[in-house]
Formats: structure tokens, C-alpha cells, sequence
């Protein structure tokens, strides 16, 4: 079977030594999250960070936007390209898939609303509840638990989108468009050693019951792969489609 070209448009760089020195980037661990299948991809990587936006989108089968600590509310050198981007996704029906970050971009560049949460901070393992089935959602599951680090979220969806699935902190954790758009709020791509590392450095900035809280959650199961094999029969699906 061909390899999908899967163009990953990495929106976060961290340098720092406690965090970015010790780990893979967030366009690695996503390669490693679709490497453990049999059904690998091609890769190419674009540093969305330091303003590179893919010119051409048939320079790629389909794409996805990581996460990022970055606020999508804040004003980057990237925005606006990565926001016209996923406008030219959208209107070629160019299989798109979005995690955190990216999928508050993909709500706001479609005319949703992102918002700071209320509730501050949520960290750690986290089921999201999937309300809304789609044929690429094999092996069928109702609840995926995944590893969630966000303060932001989005709070009204976009005109033609679908709610796929909720959380108990966040409303609106996975929508779709059409066949080509699919998005989370929460980080399949994380490891527990990476959750931890991030967690260490972060939890000042939370209020102790919520770090709490985010520690013992870690102890529980997550299902990061059968996020990355839903992902994987999305690209096909949405590849087979567009033919």
C-alpha cells in the first residue's frame, strides 16, 4: 500500500533544557505515535514556529497541526498563514487533522470562538467521551482516555462542524468537517515520562488541589494508540474519498 505524504506543521519549539533538551519534538512524537502501526506514513516537517506554511497543498496528501504551549488568542508570527492555511484546507476538503493548538487554530481559522477556560489549568489523563461516530473510528470505542495539558479551549464551533466528543473539563474536545477535518484537544502523542517532565515544571502555575489532582490521574490507562490508528483510517478515508 502507497505511504500518505502526512505534512506536520509543528507550531511549538521548546528550548528549554528541563523540557526540550530531554525530548523528541512534537512533530517526532507524532511520528513515533503513527510508526507503531503497520500503516506508516511519509513524512515531511514544516517549522510552523519560525513562520514555514506549506505553499502548495498537493505538496502533501494531508496534514496536521500539533500542539504548542503557545495561546492561539495571542498573535504570532505565524498566525495569519496558519490561519489562511487551514481556510485553503477547508475549502479543498484537504484531509486536515488538529491536536490542542491545532485544533483551537482549525475552530478559529472556520470562524469558531476559543476562549481561556474557567476552570484554569487542565492537566493530565483525561476520557473524552465520544458522542458522534464516524466509520474511521475503528477499533470502535466510545471513551478514549488521553493525556490533556491546556488552559485554552474552544467554546463554539464552527458553521458546518460536528461535536465528536466531550470531557469532563472541556465541552467541545473533538469536532469534525465534512470527511477531511478531524480534531482534539488532547495530546495522544505525549508519553507518561514526557507528562511528568511537563507537569514537574508546570504545576507552580496551578492551584495545588488541581496538581494534585493531575498526579494521580497519571495512573491511570491512557489510549494514545487507538487515537493514532482512528487518525490513520481518517487519512485513508478522507484520501479515498477525495478520489
Amino acid at each position: 500500500m502507497k505511504k500518505i505524504r502526512l505534512g506536520i506543521l509543528q507550531t511549538n519549539h521548546d528550548k528549554s533544557v528541563e523540557v526540550g533538551d530531554a525530548f523528541p519534538d512534537d512533530a517526532h512524537r507524532f511520528r513515533d505515535l503513527f510508526d507503531a502501526q503497520d500503516d506508516r506514513f511519509q513524512y515531511r516537517i514544516y517549522m510552523t514556529i519560525g513562520g514555514e506554511i506549506p505553499e502548495d497543498l498537493d505538496e502533501q496528501d494531508a496534514f496536521m497541526i500539533t500542539g504548542s504551549p503557545l495561546s492561539v488568542l495571542d498573535q504570532h508570527l505565524f498566525t495569519d498563514d496558519l490561519l489562511a492555511f487551514i481556510q485553503r484546507c477547508d475549502a479543498a476538503k484537504k484531509p486536515l487533522l488538529g491536536a490542542c493548538f491545532g485544533h483551537q487554530a482549525i475552530a478559529l481559522a472556520l470562524g469558531g470562538k476559543v476562549e481561556r477556560s474557567p476552570l484554569g489549568y487542565n492537566v493530565g489523563i483525561e476520557a473524552t467521551q465520544f458522542h458522534t461516530r464516524r466509520d474511521w473510528m475503528t477499533p470502535a470505542r466510545d471513551t478514549l482516555a488521553m493525556y490533556v495539558f491546556h488552559e485554552d479551549q474552544v467554546t463554539e464551533l464552527p458553521e458546518g462542524c460536528t461535536l465528536l466528543g466531550s470531557s469532563e473539563k472541556c465541552p467541545i474536545a473533538s469536532f469534525s468537517k465534512g470527511k477531511h477535518i478531524f480534531t482534539t484537544q488532547a495530546h495522544p502523542e505525549f508519553s507518561h515520562e514526557f507528562m511528568a517532565c511537563v507537569l514537574r515544571y508546570t504545576e507552580s502555575k496551578m492551584a495545588d488541589s488541581d496538581a494534585t489532582a493531575a498526579w494521580d490521574s497519571l495512573s491511570n490507562p491512557q489510549d494514545g494508540h487507538t487515537f493514532g490508528t482512528w487518525s490513520t483510517h481518517f487519512f485513508r478515508e478522507a484520501l479515498t474519498n477525495d478520489r
